[in-house]
């Protein structure tokens, strides 16, 4: 029996503890490049990866949360991607930079 007040399982607050985390490492990433830009890098990194590809890999790594998310039905995908469409759509009148419809 699940007595915590959450009611979360283990495993589903697992799954919300890996997603927080990624999304933590993807907003570092995120304020780097924004103070140093994308194709800086850490100049102790002997690989000299940049930012940009440090991000992909970060937001690569929130998709592997939310996928394993989807797959334990934790939250819908379809809900989701409908959220996504509405976002898309209504964002940007609020956005001052970018092209397109």
């Amino acid at each position: 029996m699940n007595e915590h007040f959450n009611e979360l399982t283990p495993a589903e607050a697992e799954r919300l503890a890996l997603l927080l985390e990624e999304m933590g490492e993807a907003q570092q990433i995120i304020g780097k490049i924004l103070r140093h830009g994308y194709y800086s890098f850490h100049p102790k990194d002997e690989t000299e990866t940049a930012n940009a590809a440090l991000l992909a890999k970060e937001i690569g790594d929130v998709q592997a949360a939310l996928k394993m998310m989807f797959d334990a039905k934790d939250i819908s995908k379809d809900l989701v991607n409908e959220s996504k469409a509405v976002k898309l759509k209504n964002v940007k009148r609020y956005l001052h930079h970018q092209e397109g419809p």
